[in-house]
């Protein structure tokens, strides 16, 4: 099975701090099938992951904020 990630958008986010960073939102995406055929589309998995511009990931809340796993810090998107 081939995978790859899609850009869905760049956004930036405040830290408690103050600090502006650049949030990017990945979606997979797969190419199912024992062999995979490059004429195949492909196919989204529904999982999303979100990273800062250095590629540390991020963790989304249920409430939207974001955080660094293993922290406390927590991001808030803004508009």
């Amino acid at each position: 099975m081939d995978k790859q990630l899609h850009l869905l958008e760049t956004f930036r986010a405040r830290d408690a701090a103050g600090a502006e960073h650049t949030v990017r939102a990945y979606e997979h995406l797969v190419r199912p099938g024992p062999t995979p055929d490059l004429l195949q589309p492909w196919e989204p998995t529904g999982l999303i992951e979100f990273r800062l511009d250095d590629g540390r990931a991020l963790v989304m809340e249920p409430d939207g904020a974001l955080h660094l796993p293993g922290s406390g810090d927590r991001m808030e998107r803004l508009h």
